[in-house]
């Protein structure tokens, strides 16, 4: 039912996401902030994030409605025609609150399309 191409792309926003995390983890925003090679690197995975989910086939994207498919693409696009512009409030909301949600999401969706090969342990650590 579910075509490879989209399994690939599910795991390729689950990993990109789950390193934006563990990059953050234990920063404060101000340090984040201070560290502009860390702002790039995550910046440029929350773009692989919208690429991948840009590519998700439309019918996997109706079957995970829990997933906030325009809004991940509308994000990647912002960032890749406006980097020079980018409202830290917003990146910085979606590391706290929206990736983590996000992680949870991806997860489920592996177990149900199959090949999953997720990291329980971190799952774990998101409870």
């Amino acid at each position: 039912m579910f075509n490879h191409e989209d399994r690939i792309r599910i795991r390729h926003m689950l990993d990109a996401s789950q390193k934006v995390i563990k990059f953050i983890d234990g920063k404060t925003r101000q340090e984040f902030e201070n560290e502009e090679v860390l702002v790039l690197a995550v910046l440029r995975l929350l773009e692989m994030i919208g690429e991948a989910a840009k590519k998700i086939s439309p019918e996997t994207s109706k079957e995970f409605t829990r997933i906030p498919w325009k809004g991940i693409i509308g994000t990647r696009d912002r960032l890749i025609h406006g980097h020079f512009h980018v409202d830290m409030n917003v990146i910085w909301n979606i590391i706290e609150k929206d990736l983590p949600y996000l992680i949870k999401e991806l997860m489920e969706v592996e177990k149900i399309i199959g090949e999953s090969i997720y990291d329980k342990t971190f799952l774990e650590t998101m409870a």
